[in-house]
């Protein structure tokens, strides 16, 4: 099996399971309850919280524990719409947003709230010339990806980040769900950026955990309310194994990054290199700003997904564009607002790849890409 997937969902690392598994088994107690079991409990939470604060640079009271990038996006737009009602109900978002993000602007529009929408050039990075004429007195709040799940462009957060020095009271959101470990830090969270969204199963941790960073003196809406739980902004008993497991994942993930931190550039490069010598393919990721795990790419005339159930048919995994609209058989966000031709779009597919990928992987995968392409020249 071949598994070129890894932006809709990473395999969790063995070694993050067995602390999953240990901490389920072991420290059970609730970290509210007042006796030892869940003094334990509360220790490890605030132990992991720590780990991830140190490997953001941060403060740990910046750390709010979630379900996931989807439940993230959603918070900070939502809290950020009642925290700041009264200062205003404008709010930005790029033309390229993860569904959790869109769709939650869409809400927000439907009661009430003025949603602008940042256009993107054609290559897929948000115009932030047109983004500054967006911004009102009543903006508050401004959300852009860091890395597009779709095709992997990074996008101009420091540019972004130096436009809204000028306007302090606006929030400044990033979903870095695909950023975390692919691109440099200081990409993506600059000292400008207020809230950021992740999600653990992108980086080998359990699904249904998440983060958000939060910075210090920003004002946010509890999304959830009830017990109180961290520090009364997000409350529901704490996943604690998915926490703790989330905290090793992390860690291993930027080890393992950092030991050949050129790899999957490397697996990237030669993958497009190869197909670059078929005619009928179609490029949608480019060469510069982008990030290295990510190749968007269509073979005119072949609908998506019938390239992708041609290759599962080889124990080949990749998808059509977003993992999150692929079942949806849903046109690409991404590519509509890059104002890429229907024709071309619905062809797209999207290889996203690991540092556990190999070059022999990537060999074999072009030899049946090979095959395919001379079974489709024969009927296209």
């Amino acid at each position: 099996m071949i598994y070129f997937d890894n932006s809709a969902t990473t395999a969790i690392y063995p070694l993050a399971l067995d602390t999953y598994t240990k901490t389920s088994q072991r420290i059970f107690g609730n970290p509210a309850s007042l006796h030892d079991l869940g003094n334990q409990a509360h220790r490890l939470l605030e132990q992991a919280r720590k780990q991830i604060a140190e490997q953001l640079a941060v403060a740990s009271s910046e750390i709010f524990f979630t379900s996931g990038g989807t439940e993230g996006d959603n918070w900070v737009l939502k809290g950020t719409a009642i925290a700041k009602k009264e200062f205003g109900n404008h709010l930005i978002i790029s033309g390229i947003e993860h569904p959790a993000v869109s769709e939650t602007a869409q809400q927000l529009a439907a009661n009430g709230f003025d949603v602008s929408i940042a256009p993107v050039d054609e290559k897929g990075f948000v115009l932030v010339e047109e983004l500054a004429k967006l911004i009102k007195k009543d903006t508050i709040l401004v959300s852009v990806m860091a890395v597009n799940n779709e095709i992997g462009s990074i996008q101009p957060i420091q540019a972004i980040s130096e436009l809204l020095k000028a306007y302090p009271r606006i929030h400044f959101h990033v979903d870095a769900v695909q950023a975390i470990g692919k691109v440099p830090q200081d990409l993506w969270l600059t000292e400008r950026v207020d809230f950021a969204t992740f999600s653990a199963h992108k980086f080998h941790g359990p699904r249904g955990v998440g983060f958000i960073y939060w910075k210090a003196g920003r004002k946010l809406a509890p999304l959830l309310n009830g017990g109180g739980q961290e520090n009364n902004q997000r409350s529901g008993t704490e996943n604690l194994p998915g926490i703790v497991a989330t905290a090793r994942a992390l860690r291993l993930y930027q080890d393992k990054i950092s030991e050949n931190p050129q790899h999957t550039t490397n697996l990237k490069k030669a993958l497009t290199e190869d197909l670059k010598t078929f005619p009928k393919v179609h490029f949608f990721t480019g060469e510069e700003n982008f990030a290295p795990n990510i190749l968007c790419f269509a073979l005119e005339g072949i609908r998506g997904e019938v390239l992708v159930h041609a290759f599962e048919e080889k124990q080949i995994y990749l998808s059509t564009t977003s993992a999150c609209s692929s079942r949806k058989k849903t046109a690409s966000s991404t590519l509509g607002a890059m104002h890429v031709p229907s024709r071309l779009a619905t062809c797209a597919v999207r290889v996203s790849l690991d540092e556990s990928n190999t070059m022999a992987e990537v060999e074999q995968f072009m030899i049946i890409f090979q095959q395919l392409y001379q079974r489709f020249s024969k009927v296209n």
